[in-house]
């Protein structure tokens, strides 16, 4: 599927090519993400229609639980930031399983009946999800207070309004303020995971990085620092897997205006 896709998109071919390039990578590191693409679509079926009660942790390796811990520990939240890449899909559900309840941000697709399939399909035991509203934010303000976690994918760009131009792979990219925004309000730990998918069927790899340092103590930085550490966080995980991320995403597009 995800090369029928690249063979049939001279649009998405440069886009893919023209982001990898930006990333300073060869196109050959991150060529199998052409392939990856469609294993995503792949896997969603069973992500989103097995049972609610069902775990999802039967073939994932978890590193990192000790980062985690650590953060909640402190008694002020956590917030899982994430790319788009490897099965991000799988990654929500899976923190939510260790780590829950979660609260987790997500924008409804524009057509009604994929939104409808999205809202049943992540509707999981202790996963909220809620979307870019002050009633969201609220949610997510409150689940922090109480010391439960938040988790957003931070590489897709916002609408108009709700982020900010910072350094992404050297060039400037609209991202999403949100999560600096809830960690210089609430104090909560900003924390990077990933979640690869393991070649030939093996599984998965979740993996929770070491916290975003720098917000703690001293003088707080502006909300321009915190936003390119999470950007900074970000890369990081993307050059560890360069053959999952979704390249052919529009990452340095014009923010569109929301509407009511």
């Amino acid at each position: 599927m995800g090369w029928l896709v690249w063979l049939s998109s001279a649009d998405y071919r440069s886009q893919f090519r023209a982001n990898v390039a930006q990333a300073g990578l060869p196109f050959k590191a991150a060529r199998p993400a052409i392939a990856e693409a469609g294993r995503f679509v792949g896997e969603l079926p069973k992500l989103w229609m097995r049972p609610r009660l069902q775990s999802c942790l039967d073939n994932v390796r978890v590193e990192g639980r000790a980062h985690a811990s650590q953060a909640f520990a402190l008694g002020q939240g956590v917030i899982f930031v994430a790319p788009h890449c490897g099965s991000f899909e799988l990654g929500t559900q899976a923190v939510a399983e260790l780590f829950g309840p979660v609260t987790a941000l997500y924008r409804p697709a524009r057509k009604a009946w994929l939104a409808q399939l999205e809202a049943m399909a992540r509707d999981r035991h202790q996963l909220s999800m809620v979307t870019p509203s002050l009633g969201g934010i609220r949610q997510m303000h409150k689940a922090l207070k109480a010391n439960q976690c938040v988790a957003m994918l931070t590489d897709q760009v916002p609408p108009d309004g709700w982020g900010m131009w910072a350094p992404y792979f050297g060039r400037p990219a609209y991202t999403m303020t949100l999560a600096a925004r809830l960690a210089l309000q609430s104090g909560a730990v900003l924390l990077p995971i990933s979640c690869e998918r393991l070649p030939k069927g093996r599984g998965y790899f979740l993996k929770i990085w070491p916290a975003i340092t720098g917000l703690e103590g001293g003088e707080k930085p502006s909300l321009l620092q915190v936003v390119t550490r999470i950007n900074q966080a970000i890369e990081a995980i993307v050059l560890s897997q360069p053959g999952q991320y979704l390249w052919g995403y529009a990452r340095y597009k014009t923010p569109r205006e929301e509407t009511a």
